[in-house]
């Protein structure tokens, strides 16, 4: 099916029989002959001669040329979506949670297609993206505007790590106001959040017709809760999907090195498959992530922590066991049997293992025994249960053995005794500020007996569990890069039924890793490193909020996206699949059409296609011309000789040509940056670049507008005075094409800025630079000092930070047109993450090592660098300053 953009233009071709009809009537023009006209009349004849004729062929080829042309003008369109008019507006909805990142570029390429359809037929566009933007701001629904605007929106917009919000993106469509129908296209991804069908109503409510697109829709990887040796991974599909599916879990080290590898089947007409990833201790406790094989998901990664390792921990002891019930130690073995491994013995040969973990139930030890204590400040966790013989030893006359937490206090407390309860007393709670914080507290333990710790100012900071009446449960204090924990009651169940409880288990298990971290002071965790939609590790920034202790029941947001929390020596895994449920399949109201997204064919425009012919039959017409009236008329082969070179001369640049991008371009003076693919890099690009030219503005008398994204490959870039190029080792290297684009434009007097920091510091790696600029015609380099004009052109510098502090290099002999400025800056400081800013106007990324200083600092590179490129080397004299007052004062 064929349809027309602008189908009134094909009224024009009416006018080709009169046309024909002309034609025939008018000869064609007379052939000039220079000659002796005289020799000619001898010989006349009286009678007259009819005139000639334009043939019947060439005139039906000029018809052809002219119908081809009000065709093509008339956009022409292969596959077309058929509107009701060809002015309704047009809603497109995406889904962009962390569903769609399974086969995002098809979703990303069909919103596309609509836009181009719709942009041909001028409708006004509206556009909602369904998850919660990563700023923190609302769903809403944005427009009216033009499918160029539209497109520049789709083009940087990317899943996200967390679930859609189908009752905020239905209560954004019902806001919507609207005086006429609305036509709606829906990318959705199948998986009903809880609100789905709410969202399909308030569609439909727009009177124009909803239709939904399906693409296959992500996993979700799992690890089964309860842990166990080995670790079992699930996988989780949407039910309905047809056939076997077998896929591949992949484990990595923090090298990115594959260190185990387990296949899943999930048969046909089921939605899940377990997976028992099988390794050996010392290659698991390497791992940092495990993750499904080409699927790059937030939701099939798991990032792993401390908690992920298996330890080993030795239990000194445990009593005899011919009573396993009774045995001090039995019910700490049952809590940590699944999760480490457990060693026996006596305590020498115990310390010879060096354990990570060492747990004593009522066992005395000698007063400074050197071994244990080297051990644990070495990082060892030391766990010491009360008991009898404890509270014997501090009647004794001693207040601890130097093993301990606190000072003990002689005489212990119980139902009954000296310093009795009259009823078992119940736990309190943990410590907010302590890495006890967020267990589960459970109503139904009861302490009957315990041993008391003297009051000391420290105590209230060593406390992590405390009882009813205040009194301490469990106490701790740092010795070195280790711990020393007392839990002043008993192992087993005759002093309390803790060890009964289902909050003992995870109580040992947060015990034996606190010597591989950094034991929080506080009950938050503040972001490390975040994942995107497509599981991809990024630096915290924008409105990512500390993660709070308590967060087992945390869904991830914008504030609390996936990632690692907490500092580096113990940061906690925040993983998105665990917390997500089995996906259920959206049920749509009636009326709604429904089709898979490749079974739309994408409208092909054959505009170019219907002109390039007729351009085609023009110089074969002209040829045609050229033959019959002579080659000597220069005139006539000089239009052939343009028209066949007009095709390559179109041809060469390959850039685009859309009239909104060139006026937007040069109508006011804007920076430009390279648009990468990478949305993480490309929006802190865009917010750095935006920032700048607000800041310039309010520096200076110089005003920028916003900045826009270029594709080297499709658009021109002689159009700005700066292009940023942010270099990442995720990119593809520029083609030969888009490289002479490049070489054009420096030689034409522009900037471009290298940076290779964008990603973090250790990436400003040389080999970077030469794999994405090969083929660039960059100059000899020299490293900017305090002479070069760059750190004078506004405030005068010495240092020229971003995020990160290093070398910068420019052009050895400046530039090779007459204003004298370096074509290139290269660096690896990311300093549009420096420039970067949220949506409340704070920074976004931290400067390092010279925080808000450094920021400063870099804020004035950036003017410096555009007052560099827009006025060129005026301000070079100030280098030879000192020389010119000293002539002065001769």
């Amino acid at each position: 099916m064929i349809g027309f953009s602008t189908p009134w233009l094909l009224a024009a071709l009416a006018a080709l029989p009169v046309l024909w009809w002309l034609l025939r009537l008018i000869p064609p023009s007379p052939r000039l002959v220079r000659f002796p006209a005289i020799t000619w009349l001898y010989g006349l004849q009286g009678q007259r001669d009819t005139a000639a004729r334009t043939p019947w062929w060439l005139l039906l080829l000029r018809l052809i040329i002219l119908a081809l042309i009000v065709a093509g003008s008339a956009g022409p369109v292969l596959h077309p979506e058929a509107p009701p008019r060809s002015d309704t507006p047009l809603l497109l909805v995406i889904d962009d949670g962390w569903a769609a990142a399974r086969a995002w570029d098809q979703r990303r390429q069909a919103a596309l297609d609509i836009l181009a359809e719709a942009g041909r037929r001028a409708r006004p566009i509206h556009l909602l993206a369904t998850a919660p933007p990563t700023d923190g701001a609302a769903i809403a629904v944005l427009g009216p505007m033009t499918a160029t605007s539209a497109r520049a929106v789709i083009q940087g917009l990317e899943p996200k790590p967390w679930p859609t919000d189908h009752a905020a993106a239905a209560g954004a469509v019902s806001a919507l106001g609207h005086d006429h129908v609305i036509e709606v296209m829906w990318i959705g991804d199948g998986i009903d959040s809880g609100h789905g069908k709410a969202l399909a109503t308030a569609l439909q409510s727009l009177g124009g017709g909803v239709t939904v697109l399906t693409a296959p829709t992500g996993h979700i990887l799992r690890q089964q809760a309860g842990g166990g040796d080995p670790p079992v991974l699930t996988i989780s599909r949407l039910p309905g999907s047809l056939g076997d599916e077998r896929l591949a879990i992949r484990a990595t080290d923090g090298n990115n090195q594959v260190l185990g590898r387990e296949e899943a089947l999930i048969a046909a007409g089921q939605t899940r498959a377990t997976v028992p990833l099988r390794l050996p201790a010392e290659v698991r406790n390497r791992l940092t992530r495990v993750d499904i094989e080409n699927e790059t998901s937030a939701a099939t990664t798991l990032l792993l922590d401390e908690n992920w390792k298996r330890r080993v921990v030795a239990l000194a002891g445990g009593g005899d066991d011919s009573t396993p019930l009774l045995a001090p130690l039995y019910y700490v073995e049952r809590a940590l049997s699944p999760h480490a491994e457990l060693i026996k013995g006596e305590m020498s040969a115990l310390m010879s293992r060096r354990p990570d973990a060492l747990i004593v139930a009522d066992l005395p030890l000698p007063d400074g025994t050197g071994d244990i204590l080297k051990w644990v400040e070495q990082g060892g966790v030391l766990v010491r249960f009360a008991g009898p013989a404890t509270a014997r030893m501090v009647s004794a006359g001693g207040a601890g053995d130097g093993l301990l937490p606190v000072r003990l206090r002689a005489g212990g407390r119980s139902l009954g005794g000296a310093m009795s309860w009259t009823e078992p007393q119940a736990l309190a709670g943990f410590a907010e500020n302590a890495p006890l914080a967020g267990l589960r507290l459970d109503p139904e333990i009861r302490i009957s007996a315990q041993v008391l710790a003297e009051p000391a100012p420290e105590l209230a900071e060593r406390g992590w569990a405390h009882l009813s009446d205040g009194t301490p449960l469990i106490t701790a204090a740092r010795r070195g890069q280790g711990w020393l924990v007392l839990i002043h009651t008993s192992a087993n169940a005759a002093w309390s039924n803790l060890p009964l409880s289902g909050v003992f288990p995870d109580l040992m298990r947060r015990l034996i890793v606190l010597g591989h971290s950094a034991g929080t002071t506080s009950g938050t965790l503040a972001a490390s490193e975040v994942l995107d939609g497509f599981g991809r590790r990024h630096p915290a920034s924008g409105v990512v909020e500390a993660l709070p202790a308590d967060h087992a029941a945390l869904a991830p947001s914008p504030q609390h996206p996936p990632g690692l929390y907490g500092p580096d020596e113990g940061r906690v895994a925040f993983n998105l699949g665990p917390r997500l449920a089995d996906p259920v399949a959206l049920a749509l109201p009636s009326g709604i059409t429904v089709r898979a997204i490749d079974q739309r064919a994408a409208a092909l425009d054959l505009s170019g296609s219907l002109l390039a012919a007729a351009l085609v039959l023009l110089v074969l017409d002209q040829m045609v011309a050229v033959v019959w009236r002579g080659w000597r008329r220069p005139a006539a082969v000089l239009l052939m000789l343009g028209l066949i070179a007009a095709p390559q001369a179109r041809a060469a640049p390959h850039e685009n040509t859309d009239d909104a991008f060139a006026l937007r371009a040069v109508l006011s003076t804007r920076l430009a940056f390279v648009h990468t693919g990478d949305g993480f890099v490309d929006g802190k690009t865009r917010a750095g670049l935006t920032a700048l030219s607000r800041l310039v503005g309010e520096r200076s008398t110089a005003r920028l507008d916003t900045p826009m994204a270029v594709d080297l490959e499709r658009d021109p870039v002689l159009f700005f005075p700066i292009v940023y190029w942010p270099l990442s080792a995720a990119q593809k290297p520029p083609s030969a094409a888009a490289m002479d684009k490049l070489n054009a434009y420096l030689r034409s007097g522009g900037m471009i800025v290298l940076d290779t920091g964008v990603e973090s510091a250790n990436t400003a790696d040389p080999a970077i630079l030469r794999n994405l600029t090969q083929g660039l015609a960059v100059p000899p380099l020299i490293m900017v000092d305090g002479n070069h004009v760059l750190t004078r052109s506004f405030y005068l510098l010495k240092e020229l930070p971003g995020r990160w502090d290093g070398a910068v290099w420019v052009a050895e002999t400046g530039g090779d047109g007459p204003d004298g400025v370096s074509p290139v800056v290269v660096g690896g400081n990311d300093w549009a993450g420096a420039w970067a800013l949220d949506g409340q106007g704070r920074p976004s990324f931290p400067c390092v090592p010279g925080g808000e200083r450094q920021r400063e600092l870099a804020w004035r590179f950036g003017v410096n660098l555009v007052m560099y490129a827009l006025t060129g080397n005026y301000k070079a004299d100030q280098v030879h300053l000192p020389a010119i007052l000293e002539r002065l004062g001769q």
